[in-house]
């Protein structure tokens, strides 16, 4: 007994209102899962059923033929030549597919420095045929100008579409990711937007005040402390951090200066009878112990401030 057929728009999943684009992509989506290269089960039975499906589907003669008298008895004149082209066509489809194969990605790390991370910059990397690269020209494969934009974070990854290896059968060429590695400095220390630096003083200068000349990532400018700083005092400087963007208007972060008080280790007679001095006015015994050295500067503070 002759296998009984199922209704066509049962087989392609859809109404029988469907339009021409909803049967079109329902037949691309079934024929792509039931390929008898991809899904060899059944011998290429329900893909041949999809096939006569779309066969009828996608004619309007046939298909209102089909809606008025269903299933013709033998199977249609011609229908099984419809149906093995529409096969041959995706069988091309699928070979042309299985010939392609996206280009493999290469990947790069370049390492700048803390300004040019900071102010963004151009930078020129090599990058060789067999995917090595180097910081120099070479005889072999290409140069590649890669734009590093103000404000750029330790790890980032520029991405430069299409300038990896070559796709084969006509597919993409693959992609070029540049990592960027960001050069430690010998004096700033990033916080997001922010620049963190240390400033060592002298204990004149943390008792009485003094107005310091301060790095920044722009250059040094003064900062004026005042009397009775304590060790550890932060203090900040506004705008004098990493830009955001481009462009002298972008908002910037600001810089924190970190205080560390210098105690000398070694000092003269003189030196020594003056800090004796001033601890007795200051109520302090005669070697003041580690300990007691914030309250001594305490002390001076109060005595400045009366």
């Amino acid at each position: 007994m002759a296998r009984r057929r199922r209704d066509y728009y049962v087989v392609l999943g859809v109404s029988r209102d469907a339009t021409e684009v909803e049967i079109k992509r329902a037949f691309r989506e079934l024929a792509r899962k039931h390929h008898p290269d991809v899904n060899p089960k059944d011998g290429g039975e329900h893909f041949r059923e999809i096939n006569e499906a779309y066969a009828v589907l996608s004619d309007r003669e046939a298909r209102a033929r089909y809606d008025r008298w269903g299933h013709p008895d033998d199977g249609g004149t011609g229908l099984g030549a419809v149906v093995d082209a529409a096969q041959e066509m995706i069988n091309d489809v699928l070979r042309r597919r299985r010939g392609k194969q996206r280009g493999r990605d290469l990947r790069y790390t370049l390492e700048i420095s803390f300004d040019e991370a900071a102010f963004g910059c151009e930078k020129v990397i090599h990058v060789g045929d067999d995917g090595g690269s180097s910081a120099a020209p070479a005889a072999r494969g290409r140069d590649y100008t890669v734009a590093i934009p103000p404000g750029t974070k330790d790890g980032a990854v520029k991405l430069l579409k299409g300038e990896g290896e070559p796709g084969k059968g006509g597919a993409a060429n693959g992609d070029l990711h540049v990592q960027i590695r960001t050069a430690d400095h010998p004096v700033f220390r990033r916080d997001g937007l922010d620049v963190r630096s240390d400033h060592t003083i002298t204990f004149a200068q943390a008792a009485l005040g003094a107005v310091l000349d301060v790095k920044t990532i722009d250059g040094e400018v003064k900062m004026r402390i005042p009397a009775g700083t304590q060790p550890g005092g932060v203090f900040r400087i506004r705008g004098r951090g990493i830009p955001q963007a481009a462009g002298k208007a972008s908002p910037r972060g600001d810089h924190f200066v970190h205080i560390q008080v210098e105690v000398p280790t070694e000092i003269t007679p003189r030196q020594r009878e003056l800090i004796e001095e001033l601890a007795r006015t200051l109520g302090e015994p005669a070697g003041t112990p580690p300990g007691g050295r914030k309250r001594l500067l305490d002390r001076v503070r109060s005595l400045l401030d009366e």
